[in-house]
């Protein structure tokens, strides 16, 4: 699990990556804490899946850029699965869980 937070390193992924996942993840939310470790744990087993996360506090502009590019309403904590530069699934809150990550990768081979 690795950290962005610059739109360029964002736009690198989706050029260099077939698939990944991000989080956005807020700092100061105890719901987002929650969702941060289920996106850690879901890492953890899946060693094999690109997995990124930014924080909101601190990737606004990356965040916000996102958001626009992909017409995906802005939600923290929210995952996002992307393959082939498309944006094909997200989810927020109680949604992302480890298993629902899984089953959103394995949905979208």
């Amino acid at each position: 699990m690795e950290k962005i937070d610059e739109i360029n390193q964002f736009d690198n992924l989706v050029k260099t990556k077939n698939k990944f996942f991000l989080l956005k993840h807020s700092i100061t939310c105890p719901v987002s804490q929650a969702a941060y470790q289920e996106y850690q744990k879901f890492a953890d087993d899946h060693k094999d899946i690109p997995t990124y996360f930014l924080t909101v506090q601190d990737s606004r502009p990356l965040s916000n850029e996102i958001a626009d590019k992909y017409q995906i309403k802005h939600e923290s904590p929210q995952a996002i699965l992307f393959s082939n530069t498309e944006a094909v699934w997200h989810a927020s809150h109680w949604k992302i869980k480890n298993q629902s990550l899984a089953s959103a990768f394995s949905d979208n081979e």
